[in-house]
């Protein structure tokens, strides 16, 4: 064996003893990431016994509020737009006039209404006292006819015997033709002015039953009322009052305090009733819904404190809220197409369930929130 290949053998003894030392070192190696695995579940563990189960996060949530939208309750064109998309109002501000031209022309003409019909229900009363006068005149007449027609009878009467007896002398000649002819054309006078009598007498009571159905249908127009609430004036002075009440609707004004959004309207143009103008956004009135998943709300209540931190302002910013309620559903359940669970291909989903939190307004009011905003949210379950 040379010299050269004597140098590169390997003594067996120390590389047994380099075997032992790389095995020790490896046996270490994994004893310490063993140790550093149980550190780590330990300390994951004593994290989530001590924190974690006492908090529930969430950064899926946003700020909502309940916008006010602005429609006209009647129709016409824009005369004034007072305001701008982001200006700040307050409740009964004026935000929009409408001409009113046509409103005004409807509330005079039905004062006009009410004034006729004021005056129609006045004669109605003052016809009453006429109309029982009349009655009475009616009645005086039926007494003066029937008077008549007494005397009629009797001249009947007279006629007929005056008649007989001079029929009965005829034939002995006490009585000339002309005599005879006479009478019975008195007679034949007084059974006409009989008959003209009857009539009279009948004419005579059917007016007076006129002028009592003429009055008591008057009466009936003013019966248990008076001039103020009777149902024809009742009637006027609501058209007046709806006249007025249009009138006043011409002025569009602010419903909430907020901040004006979704301006859609110009002067000129001719809006509908129904047609939204523009919203007013209460951010005073703020709150949020966040989205938790269903499987993060087995310990959550309304009541709870929380934690809310937005994006706009960073995590300097911390608001506190109270968790007021859950949702009705979810939001699959409320999508315009919703999810199809009862198909054959079926693939469990976990559904998010919004949460509302209401905020403190002290805070709002420090520093305002707009709807849309995303915000970070942590629920204070413990206890």
């Amino acid at each position: 064996m040379s010299v050269i290949e004597h140098n590169f053998e390997v003594d067996p003894v120390q590389a047994e003893h380099e075997a032992k030392r790389t095995k020790a070192k490896r046996k270490r190696l994994f004893g310490g990431f063993a140790a550093a695995i149980a550190l780590i579940g330990g300390t994951y563990c004593a994290y989530d016994a001590l924190v974690g189960s006492h908090h529930v996060v969430t950064d899926n949530a946003y700020v909502g509020a309940d916008v006010a939208q602005v429609t006209p309750l009647i129709g016409g064109p824009v005369q004034q737009v007072l305001v701008q998309d982001a200006q700040q109002v307050r409740r009964g501000d004026v935000l929009v006039r409408l001409d009113d031209t046509d409103a005004r022309i409807a509330v005079a003409r039905a004062e006009a209404d009410l004034a006729v019909t004021i005056r129609k229900v006045r004669g109605l009363v003052a016809n009453d006292s006429g109309l029982s006068a009349q009655i009475s005149a009616r009645h005086a007449d039926e007494m003066k006819a029937e008077a008549g027609l007494v005397a009629a009878r009797s001249d009947v009467e007279k006629a007929r015997v005056d008649l007989a007896r001079r029929e009965g002398l005829a034939n002995s000649g006490a009585v000339s033709g002309e005599e005879l002819t006479s009478m019975r054309n008195a007679f034949n006078t007084a059974t006409a002015n009989l008959w003209s009598a009857e009539a009279a007498r009948a004419q005579a009571a059917a007016t007076r039953d006129a002028a009592i159905g003429s009055r008591e249908a008057n009466r009936v127009l003013i019966a248990d009322t008076s001039v103020d609430n009777n149902p024809e004036v009742l009637a006027a002075r609501a058209a007046l009052d709806q006249a007025r009440v249009d009138l006043e609707r011409t002025v569009l004004r602010a419903p909430v305090d907020g901040v004006v959004s979704r301006r859609q309207v110009q002067v000129g143009q001719r809006v509908q009733p129904g047609a939204m103008l523009m919203v007013v956004v209460p951010i005073q009135a703020a709150y949020v819904d966040a989205n938790f998943k269903e499987v993060q709300l087995a310990k959550v209540r309304p009541g709870q404190p929380v934690e809310l931190t937005s994006d706009l302002y960073g995590e300097d910013v911390v608001y506190h809220g109270t968790v007021t309620g859950f949702s009705g559903g979810t939001g699959a359940a409320f999508a315009i197409v919703p999810a199809q669970n009862a198909t054959g291909n079926w693939i469990k989903v976990v559904q998010r369930l919004p949460v509302r939190i209401k905020l403190d307004p002290r805070e709002l009011a420090q520093h305002p929130l707009r709807v849309g905003l995303s915000m970070d949210i942590d629920v204070q379950v413990a206890g």
